[in-house]
């Protein structure tokens, strides 16, 4: 996937509309459905994966991944409260949008994989679900001694009933329980037109990304530099883990970029509940602003290559 590829393409218009002194935005309607489509299509993708293969035999990756994902606050949160000096709350928070994912930079993912014809396994999609969650755990921990009171149902509820983790798990179990055969009526709507309802939504985030470069400029240098060098050193562990757990090179391509994604949905929402007093603008404008567009437009090749070259070291 090049520059010049349409998704990307559409990406940099939504940035550059968003620039402009124009109002141009997707009516909300719109982009709720496409969000819709994108979200099941991908679970729809995965649970067919999952119903060739027993459950069983995935659940040590999924164990593991679990693990990943409320680990990784955990190495980020030093960097932000003692290099960056951000205070507890606001490192707690901005360490949980970076130990959860992207489904936007995972779809991004998909398609540069597809378009340089690298198989990866479909059922990655189980992974992106699974990785939602554990890093507000993680964050609402890492910010405990400042928080006087979690309201641990309201966190639940936020982290497990968030729109992205409902529909992509719907679109798992439909998938797992149709099938490959089950799939072909619906196949025009949500797998044909995969690409062109990637390219609508990336306008979209365009749009909502060049909104978030105001705050990076108010806040300081260091998020634009912890934007962009720490989903690479996500990214690496991400590449480890992968190996370890035996995906293919596609597969632990889409596993590194699913380490080196942040949030900008689920733990959003899920941070206003449980810790009110962090800054959500530090959070989006970094993981939005710059690592969302970093991923897309750069991280992903950069990923793609280190992975490549990992994988002939290792003669694999």
């Amino acid at each position: 996937m090049s520059i010049f590829d349409p998704v990307i393409l559409f990406f940099l218009f939504g940035v550059t509309v968003g620039i402009l002194p124009t109002k141009v935005r997707l009516p909300r309607q719109i982009y709720d459905f496409i969000t819709i489509l994108l979200l099941l299509s991908i679970g729809l993708k995965g649970g067919i994966e999952i119903a060739k293969q027993s459950i069983a035999s995935l659940i040590p990756q999924m164990v593991v991944c679990l693990l990943m994902g409320f680990l990784l606050p955990f190495i980020i949160f030093p960097i932000l409260r003692y290099l960056g000096r951000f205070s507890l709350v606001d490192s707690a928070s901005i360490a949980a949008h970076y130990g959860s994912v992207s489904v936007g930079t995972f779809a991004v993912s998909i398609s540069y994989l597809l378009s340089k014809g690298v198989y990866f396994e479909e059922h990655m999609a189980l992974f992106l679900v699974l990785l939602e969650s554990p890093a507000i755990l993680a964050g609402i921990l890492l910010a405990s001694s400042r928080v006087k009171k979690t309201n641990w149902k309201e966190v639940f509820i936020e982290a497990l009933l968030d729109k992205g983790v409902v529909l992509m798990f719907g679109g798992l179990l439909i998938g797992w329980l149709i099938g490959p055969v089950g799939v072909k009526p619906i196949e025009p709507l949500f797998f044909d037109m995969f690409k062109s309802i990637l390219a609508l939504f990336l306008f979209e985030m365009g749009l909502i990304a060049s909104a978030q470069l105001g705050s990076l400029m108010q806040h300081g240098l260091f998020l634009i530099f912890f934007g962009v060098f720490m989903p690479i050193i996500s990214s690496v562990i991400g590449t480890f883990v992968g190996i370890i757990l035996g995906f293919s090179l596609g597969g632990t391509v889409i596993f590194a970029t699913l380490a080196a994604s942040s949030s900008y949905i689920a733990v959003p929402a899920a941070m206003r509940v449980s810790v009110p007093e962090a800054n959500p603008t530090l959070s989006l404008a970094s993981s939005l602003g710059i690592t969302f567009t970093f991923n897309v437009l750069i991280g992903i090749p950069i990923y793609y290559n280190f992975v490549k070259k990992v994988f002939l070291l290792l003669g694999r």
